[in-house]
């Protein structure tokens, strides 16, 4: 195939619900361009786009996938995006290195939860979009509802570009009140039909084409201006207003398709072809630096790898976005962030599992490569005196959590291996080695996600696995002051040991005031400062801890073995195992031996000092609480409010967004663990929800007194 300059590639994301059509429709596209002879089907499991064993056997595209078509001398490098909210991942990394949105929309369903998603996605990175009604021909389709509803969430930008004469089974023509024309097609689909429109819809089509040439004109002062003046624009003219209208999202055109029998989509891609922002007419993406850099053929050489694809036989397959300048098979370059050399081999244009060699890519194309020594998702390629990376990428947090491990113990590496590797397909499976809860936790966003994730390693890796609930990260503090001593004596021939600890533990807040003086039964502690360290727990909180020992009773050389036992303890809290935070400890007496005293006694005498202490000083055990939004229909807020009631949740607030309530709520992770299964069995999938960390809180006592009788009971399973 020939080289594209930049001012002739155009990059489109296809998105929207789960079911709406968006992998036939990449079939039928490229079976209009050429690039394949016969159309597949999802049910045939032949298509372009769902091309792994996993998704041919869930029916469900899980990755996203890159193909291209040439039309009119143009390149549209197109890339399918998984519809289901568990794989967001591959829709945002699309959205983030293409240029212009088609949100396709159920004929039958109207704008779903999904595609709310999908649109919010396209606001947060202010891409362009172009809303695709699909499956016109399903029974009970009703376009005037759906255009309803998309007007009264997406408001008056939505403007009519076609729309069906008739929708149903009979569905087979539309009137395009762009170019004033009806477009209508034989059963075979293919080829449109093009005729005047009939008299009967003349007035309609009418209609429609001064409100689409009013928005048009409305993005750009001289379009306004002639408008105003004639009251029309030509073809051209109206195509420069969409374009620029698209760039600033002040228009959201709306078109027909029924790609199942590929009716609409010729036309769909003229316009994509003639009308949609080039790579060229949108913002510059900024590197890591702030520096923004524009698509320039003649700037450095850059290249950006968005994806990694695992495939049978071939291995990592590297999907890159060319940033600035030019890149060629045999180029030198240096990876930016592992600080390591590549030379590129063949660089190819993408056709799902299919790819066509080609001898030079330009800024703003995208394409893919094979067999990189050591290229990771992420990362960045520059040519010579060029040292850019990007990381504009930035992916939503997890929802669901499991723990995993191996069935055979002696699978656990090859596991891991394994986890890191499908990771570089889909950044958001995170993995976590997690010292504190003692176990490998992975991270996704919904149950369907990880259960891909499991399908993925027991089919494709030959490896069993099994997923255990994962341990909530408690942590332990105290509500009150107290004192403890501990002596610690040990003979058995020879050099013993012996090491006394006296200290005090209370609650630590932040800017509180050195301490002074202390009263316990009646007898008072006068505290004399020699030391003071703070110290950030990795984990959250602080502990700080003061030397107030006088007259030489433990010499300075054993309070770092004091300090390390209290840390010890710290880490493996005195209630449940888990960490402690937010105490400050302060040592004020103790002995020594001036034999048998070393750092190991000193350690072993404050680690018990400390637990004694903590125990007596109204310990508390804190759980994360998470800040939980749900976007729900109206019909099932009750439902979906009871529920979270059931959970401990607090109700922090409730809205309406985009025809959907938007409920805001504290909830405790425990009660998370499972709450992506519940809410899409309350809601038939028609909700979704996103979370985010926010603070630690006490437990209820009922709980507090469960957990500490569980962990007891796990001591002594162990002792």
């Amino acid at each position: 195939m020939r080289i594209y300059q930049t001012n002739e590639i155009k990059n489109i994301a296809l998105i929207g619900s789960a079911g709406s059509g968006k992998t036939t429709l990449a079939e039928s596209m490229l079976f209009e361009s050429g690039i394949i002879k016969r159309r597949g089907t999802v049910e045939g499991k032949n298509t372009v786009s769902d091309y792994f064993p996993v998704e041919q056997e869930y029916g469900y595209s899980v990755f996203p996938t890159v193909f291209h078509v040439e039309w009119n001398n143009k390149k549209l490098n197109i890339i399918d995006c998984p519809g289901s909210d568990d794989f967001v991942g591959g829709a945002i990394t699309a959205l983030n290195v293409t240029d212009q949105a088609v949100i396709l929309v159920n004929g039958l369903y109207g704008p779903e939860v999904g595609t709310m998603n999908a649109f919010r996605n396209t606001e947060k990175l202010q891409k362009p979009v172009i809303f695709l009604i699909n499956q016109l021909d399903r029974e009970n389709c009703d376009f005037d509802m759906v255009i309803s509803n998309m007007r009264e969430i997406y408001g008056s930008k939505c403007v009519i570009v076609q729309y069906p004469i008739a929708t149903g089974p009979g569905f087979n023509a539309v009137i395009d009140v762009l170019l004033m024309k009806k477009y209508s097609w034989k059963p075979e689909g293919g080829a449109p039909i093009i005729e005047d429109i009939p008299a009967e819809e003349m007035d309609k089509a009418q209609e429609l084409h001064a409100a689409l040439v009013e928005a048009a004109a409305g993005n750009d002062d001289a379009l306004m201006e002639k408008f105003f003046e004639e009251e029309s624009l030509t073809e051209d003219e109206m195509r420069e207003g969409i374009r620029k209208g698209l760039v600033s999202r002040s228009i959201f055109p709306i078109f027909c398709v029924c790609a199942g029998k590929d009716m609409g989509v010729r036309r769909l891609m003229e316009f994509l072809g003639n009308v949609v922002p080039f790579v060229n007419d949108m913002p510059t993406v900024s590197n890591t630096n702030g520096d923004a850099i524009k698509p320039d053929s003649n700037g450095p050489e850059s290249i950006f790898f968005f994806k990694t694809g695992m495939e049978p036989h071939i291995g990592e397959v590297s999907y890159f976005k060319v940033m600035s300048g030019s890149v060629k098979p045999g180029d030198d370059l240096t990876n930016a962030d592992r600080g390591s050399k590549e030379r590129m081999g063949q660089i190819y244009a993408c056709a799902g599992a299919n790819r066509i060699p080609v001898d030079e890519m330009k800024a703003g194309d995208i394409g893919c490569t094979v067999k990189l020594k050591d290229v990771k998702t992420g990362n960045t390629l520059n040519g010579k005196d060029c040292d850019w990376s990007f990381n504009y990428i930035k992916y939503p947090n997890s929802k669901y959590s499991r723990a995993i491990k191996s069935v055979s113990a002696s699978d656990m590496e090859k596991m891991m291996a394994a986890l890191q590797k499908m990771r570089q397909e889909d950044p958001t499976w995170v993995v976590e080695q997690s010292k504190e809860l003692r176990q490998t936790i992975v991270h996704g966003q919904g149950e369907f996600h990880l259960r891909t994730l499991k399908w993925r390693l027991e089919n494709n890796e030959k490896l069993q696995v099994k997923y255990e609930e994962p341990k909530i990260p408690y942590r332990e503090t105290i509500t009150k002051t107290a004192r403890a001593d501990y002596r610690h004596k040990k003979q058995s021939g020879g050099a013993g040991q012996f090491g006394e600890v006296h200290l005090i533990v209370e609650p630590y807040t932040e800017g509180m005031p050195d301490p002074v003086v202390y009263k316990f039964n009646g007898q008072e502690f006068k505290m004399n400062i020699k030391g003071k360290e703070e110290i950030d727990l990795e984990w959250g909180g602080k502990l700080v801890f003061i030397n107030s020992v006088v007259g030489g009773a433990i010499d300075a050389r054993f309070m770092p073995a004091i300090l390390k036992g209290i840390m010890e303890r710290m880490e493996q809290g005195p209630l449940t195992g888990s960490y402690a935070r937010d105490v400050r400890v302060i040592v004020y007496d103790g002995k020594m031996h001036p034999v048998d005293s070393n750092e190991l006694s000193f350690m072993l005498a404050a680690r018990q000092a400390f637990s004694a202490a903590f125990k007596e000083a109204g310990p508390k055990i804190l759980e994360p609480i998470y800040d939980l939004e749900v976007l729900v229909p109206a019909d099932y807020m009750g439902d979906v409010m009871s529920d979270l009631q059931g959970r401990r949740a607090i109700i922090m607030g409730m809205d309406s967004e985009a025809g959907y309530q938007k409920l805001t709520a504290k909830i405790p992770l425990k009660e998370l663990s499972s709450y992506s299964i519940a809410l899409s069995s309350l809601t038939g999938g028609r909700a979704s929800f996103s979370t985010s960390f926010s603070s630690y809180e006490l437990v209820p006592n009922d709980i507090q007194q469960a957990l500490i009788a569980q962990h007891e009971a796990e001591e002594k399973e162990n002792e």
